[in-house]
């Protein structure tokens, strides 16, 4: 009996060997593992063996036999897997070369390149960069900055509230904010003077697009707040600023304007080298009661600001006519810049 176990193992061996799919390999491991195979069917005639030694040695060879099987199955199962598995992933590969050689590489957009040319004028200037949220509450975007509830100048923002009750309960108090403003009030709130900083971001207005319009842009507003800060330290700030972004044939000029964040308030334009005025922004003196609402005393320190769009600034440096156009996507737009 030895014999024919030794034969069964070595022919379940053998047909598991040859099996070359996994389907054929499930239908042999039913046979094999069944009632009716080989091995199962010798096991059944342990009871004719005369002697004790002989049950034993013949129960012990058949459990040794399936168990090689068993282990000869579970082997081939997993090539048989890994096999399949390959071949799926090669049946199933995409060829995702789109460019033959070296692919052509993208390049920052318009507004970004302006951004970031502010950013390098600034800092080498003397300032660092400020960041702040741009969902703001309307204390941090309009009240902290000399604007009070019904203030007529709160109406020129024409403002996007957000759905949201802050922990006080009062509703319609969280707004997209308008300007980088907010950011001038966080950072008098949380660094102590002096403070010399430009805060870059995007805002958001209730405008309808044209030209010169957009209801999400860019600005950038700088604030310095020391001892001693004059309205001569912010005309020589705005002027190096020109000369420094757009050229030495660049100059500006301050003419009196009114802004409720300052006071006195000016317009900043530039002279291009044919002559031409372009407005860029405004800018003016801290107002007391905006350095009272960051926490600062008037008495003891004094400072300047200045804010104006990136989106603009971008368009009067490279000459688009149009601000809309930075936002098409158009490919032979931006391949310009």
């Amino acid at each position: 009996m030895l014999t024919d176990i030794t034969a069964a193992r070595d022919a379940a061996l053998a047909e598991i060997e040859t099996a070359d799919t996994l389907e054929s390999l499930s239908t042999l491991t039913t046979r094999l593992s069944g009632k009716k195979g080989d091995l199962a069917r010798l096991k059944t005639k342990l009871g004719s063996l005369e002697t004790v030694d002989e049950k034993k040695a013949a129960g012990q060879a058949i459990n040794e036999a399936m168990t090689a099987v068993s282990a000869a199955l579970d082997g081939r199962r997993s090539l048989l897997a890994s096999q399949a598995m390959a071949e799926q992933i090669e049946a199933e590969r995409l060829d995702l070369t789109e460019f033959v050689g070296k692919p052509a590489r993208g390049h920052a957009h318009l507004v970004t390149q302006a951004w970031e040319r502010l950013e390098d004028v600034f800092i080498g200037l003397g300032f660092q960069v400020a960041e702040g949220p741009e969902v703001e509450t309307d204390w941090h975007n309009f009240e902290a900055l000399n604007m009070s509830e019904g203030h007529p100048a709160r109406g020129e923002f024409d403002t996007l509230f957000v759905d949201h009750v802050p922990p006080d309960g009062r509703v319609g108090t969280t707004l997209l904010r308008t300007h980088t403003s907010p950011v001038q009030i966080r950072t008098m709130l949380e660094s102590e003077p002096p403070i010399y900083i430009v805060a870059p971001g995007r805002v958001f207005r209730r405008d309808t697009p044209d030209a010169t319009h957009m209801p999400v842009f860019h600005q950038i507003e700088g604030l310095v707040v020391d001892r001693n800060i004059t309205m001569a330290d912010l005309a020589g700030t705005i002027e190096a600023f020109t000369k420094a972004f757009f050229g030495p044939g660049f100059t500006s000029r301050l003419r009196p304007s009114y802004f409720p964040f300052t006071e006195p308030s000016a317009e900043f334009d530039i002279q291009r080298p044919n002559g031409d005025w372009i407005e860029l922004g405004g800018c003016g003196m801290v107002h007391p009661n905006v350095l009272r609402a960051g926490g600062l005393d008037p008495e003891e320190w004094s400072g300047f600001a200045f804010g104006f769009g990136i989106d603009r600034m971008a368009k009067e440096r490279h000459g688009v006519e149009d601000i809309r156009e930075m936002y098409t996507n158009d490919i032979r737009f931006l391949e310009q810049f």
